[in-house]
């Protein structure tokens, strides 16, 4: 109540989405009115926005103007919420940083315990290393980068960097959905920041937009949530896990067809594959050809389709072993609650995996069966409509 009188004074109109409970604890964006597709969901004046420029013109802007190094645009907002936060109600911006949830379920705030179940690639130690051993910072770096929406802005003399972040009142309590199209963006007429669904919304049922075509790996660094479902999902595959055997294979790992290995319902990536190609050659000579996706040989193509199901195998048992930690984990902690939901997280983190893994496995011995037919390259959508029944049907 107080956030939306806080945004009725500063010019927003909330008549087309109100908050309702879910669930007894979050208050959620609801749909008051159908909306058709390309109808506007929410319009967000600019003075609701808080952004660099509200920092720059507020108490803090003079000390940040002559600060050096210079900060960057997402620091700078995160030293303006730390402020404002220990103003407690004298700040001008407390009824929205009081609506701020205290606590965040992104990797930044995992325990150790809790880091310790994700893979090595996954974790990143150095990400969130360099600012935030002190809780209030963390919190503040957790509060702009999972909260904050895209929204360029000039470059100035006073920050170092992009400046794209902008807290958006009211506006980030929308949350993600995958199937859910919306167009986003500031709009330099009427000064708003405004969301249009494109497939539309119905009446009083909660409204959801898109942060973007994410795989849940992407979601959970960012956002500290997984996507059930979610139809961008992948595996990442770790170089460590392929033996290079030739000089000519640890100089093509450092190109870009070794930096996105990954697997999916859908087979195993076109990158994977071309990596696994790679190391199927008795001569490194024909390196070039495997590259512009010329086939070697049908053998060299088997091995390379039974080493990704060998890989799938592996992975399988490793994502096992690790559902298996992440329950062990759960059923000895007595800590906190939000210990008890970062463990939830993870498993269903590994879950999603555990699906994907599984899915790949399948689909390999089709493919293995149309090389063995003369096919010369398939690609997974190929094979979804060969292995999936037809829609409507």
């Amino acid at each position: 109540v107080n956030l939306l009188k806080f945004l009725h004074q500063r010019g927003f109109c909330s008549a087309l989405l109100q908050p309702a409970l879910f669930s007894g604890l979050n208050f959620l964006p609801v749909s008051v009115f159908v909306h058709q597709p390309g109808q506007l969901v929410i319009s967000l004046p600019e003075s609701c926005l808080l952004t660099t420029s509200t920092v720059l013109d507020s108490y803090l802007g003079r000390y940040i103007k002559s600060w050096k190094p210079r900060l960057s645009p997402l620091l700078a907002l995160c030293v303006f919420l730390v402020c404002e936060q220990h103003r407690g109600e004298a700040s001008d911006w407390f009824p929205y940083i009081d609506v701020l949830p205290t606590a965040y379920t992104c990797p930044a705030c995992f325990s150790d315990d809790v880091m310790a179940l994700l893979p090595t690639m996954q974790s990143k130690p150095g990400l969130y290393s360099r600012v935030y051993h002190v809780s209030s910072s963390r919190w503040a770096w957790c509060s702009v980068n999972t909260r904050s929406v895209f929204m360029s802005h000039p470059s100035n003399n006073f920050l170092s960097g992009p400046d794209n972040y902008a807290l958006a009142p009211f506006l980030d309590l929308l949350n993600h959905r995958p199937d859910v199209q919306v167009k986003a963006g500031f709009n330099d007429v009427t000064r708003c920041y405004e969301i249009r669904s494109v497939s539309g919304t119905l009446r009083y049922q909660q409204a959801f937009i898109n942060y973007g075509s994410h795989d849940n790996q992407r979601l959970l660094l960012e956002y500290g949530f997984v996507a059930p479902a979610n139809p961008h999902s992948v595996v990442y595959v770790d170089t460590a896990v392929l033996i290079l055997d030739t000089a000519i294979c640890k100089d093509v790992f450092c190109a870009p067809p070794a930096s996105n290995l990954t697997v999916s319902s859908e087979g195993p990536s076109w990158r994977l594959m071309t990596a696994l190609r790679l190391l199927s050659l008795p001569q490194t000579h024909q390196w070039k050809a495997v590259l512009l996706g010329q086939l070697v040989c049908e053998e060299r193509e088997q091995w390379s389709v039974w080493t990704a199901k060998t890989l799938c195998q592996r992975l399988l048992q490793d994502t096992c072993r690790a559902l298996d930690k992440v329950h062990a984990h759960k059923l000895n902690s007595s800590k906190s609650l939000i210990n008890c939901l970062q463990f939830s997280l993870i498993s269903t983190w590994w879950q999603q995996v555990l699906e994907q893994k599984y899915s790949c496995r399948l689909i390999l011995p089709l493919i293995m069966l149309l090389i063995k037919q003369g096919r010369k390259q398939v690609s997974g959508k190929e094979m979804e409509k060969k292995i999936s029944p037809t829609k409507g049907s």
